[in-house]
């Protein structure tokens, strides 16, 4: 097996956890195989003392098809 590993960012108005989600469902819609995906940085975009936005870079791997 051969595996492929691409990165990705997500973003969500609620959590990382959902920013996480929303970048593995996008991805998946033109990524097949999809076989883990790993969390390598988090940010979060702050206004007035707030948090406004969560990001997530993701590395994604997915499996080589022959």
């Amino acid at each position: 097996m051969v595996q492929k590993v691409i990165e990705i960012v997500g973003v969500s108005d609620e959590s990382f956890e959902r920013a996480a989600e929303n970048a593995v469902q996008v991805a998946s819609e033109t990524v097949r195989n999809i076989k883990w995906a790993r969390v390598s940085e988090m940010e979060c975009k702050v206004e007035k003392s707030k948090i406004e936005e969560y990001r997530v870079l993701m590395r994604v791997y997915f499996d080589v098809e022959r």
